[in-house]
């Protein structure tokens, strides 16, 4: 396999990151790697929230995964820190390989450090394989989530 790096992302790597997240159905009709603009900006202040990681993971060179950790700090829970994992990505070539389960569990890892009792992150309906991934990874289908969109 390799060997694998997994890193805070930087401006560098922002094309990759958008290709990997266009890179499926849903993903071809919200993401636009065509204007770079607002996803840098994104990261600008990502990068200046200390309860922010986007990470890549980066074999050989090439941007091979990516995932957003979020820590958040609450009340609930006996005041709780919990985690969300968001925007998990693995290139196709790279699918199966075991990366994906190794970007999961860097991001349980780092939540343990940041002293978080729950991890937590969202799968839309549609993505059945990725349902059977995180069920494999110890994660439970606990709760119903809702969005509305602004």
């Amino acid at each position: 396999m390799g060997d694998l790096e997994i890193r805070t992302a930087v401006a560098g790597d922002v094309p990759a990151i958008v290709d990997l997240l266009a890179d499926d159905p849903l993903g071809a009709q919200r993401e636009s790697p065509d204007d770079l603009t607002p996803y840098l900006t994104a990261l600008e202040r990502l990068s200046t929230d200390p309860n922010q990681r986007l990470v890549v993971a980066v074999r050989e060179g090439r941007v091979v995964g990516t995932l957003q950790l979020t820590i958040i700090p609450g009340l609930s829970r006996r005041g709780a820190i919990r985690s969300i994992i968001e925007g998990v990505r693995v290139h196709a070539e790279e699918r199966g390989s075991g990366l994906g389960s190794r970007l999961i569990e860097w991001a349980i890892g780092e939540s343990r450090e940041a002293g978080c009792q729950l991890v937590q992150l969202t799968s839309d309906k549609s993505r059945t394989d990725a349902h059977r991934f995180y069920e494999r990874l110890g994660f439970t289908a606990s709760h119903t989530g809702f969005k509305l969109q602004l």
